[in-house]
């Protein structure tokens, strides 16, 4: 999987362009600066744009092509982020260490989804916020018609309303959604598509 993601971030350009995933940007000007960590952010672009709002950004992803990537983005925006290697169940931080988790288009592998959800949650403070836009299972109808819109070869890997309440059940539900949107996002998300949308607020430690 390494291979795939170096070689895609090696290709000239940005895969998903420079500028941050709409509802990252929408949702992140309803808050203070502080602590965010991206999980496997790729090649850096919303990472980028909290730490240009003033956020205190740690990001990781286990491309070395999507943190060089990441670093020249960084670097033309004039701004620093912590950006570190490691593979899903491999990275750690400090518990409750941040104010603000944000996954878009993060597609665990089945067996990890779960598992990944419940170490995030270490990570994030009590009342801190999981803000998550991912593919939703009805997208992968879409994606098999039409390759170019992107997302993972199997709905396993995409979202349901039903898999956020059952991981994240010690959250109050500020948004949480399917919705049909249109995506314009560099050369791999392009075209009308199925995701789902969360907010969470962190009630309790588990």
């Amino acid at each position: 999987m390494e291979s795939f993601w170096n070689d895609r971030y090696t290709q000239k350009g940005w895969a998903y362009g420079k500028t941050p995933n709409h509802y990252i940007k929408e949702k992140l000007a309803f808050f203070s600066p502080g602590s965010i960590l991206f999980p496997a952010e790729g090649e850096g672009r919303n990472a980028v744009y909290a730490a240009s709002l003033g956020w205190n950004v740690s990001a990781f992803d286990f491309s070395i092509k999507g943190k060089d990537k990441a670093k020249l983005l960084a670097e033309q925006y004039n701004v620093t982020i912590d950006y570190q290697i490691a593979r899903f169940t491999e990275e750690y931080y400090p518990p409750e260490s941040f104010d603000i988790i944000a996954l878009t288009s993060v597609h665990f592998d089945p067996a990890l989804k779960t598992i990944m959800h419940q170490r995030l949650d270490t990570y994030l403070k009590t009342g801190g916020y999981i803000i998550l836009e991912a593919y939703s299972k009805e997208h992968h109808t879409l994606n098999r018609l039409d390759p170019n819109l992107g997302g993972p070869p199997s709905a396993d890997y995409m979202y349901s309303i039903d898999e956020i309440k059952h991981d994240f059940s010690n959250y109050e539900f500020i948004e949480l959604q399917r919705k049909d949107i249109f995506m314009n996002e560099g050369l791999y998300h392009n075209g009308q598509s199925s995701v789902i949308q969360f907010i969470g607020k962190k009630q309790k430690l588990r």
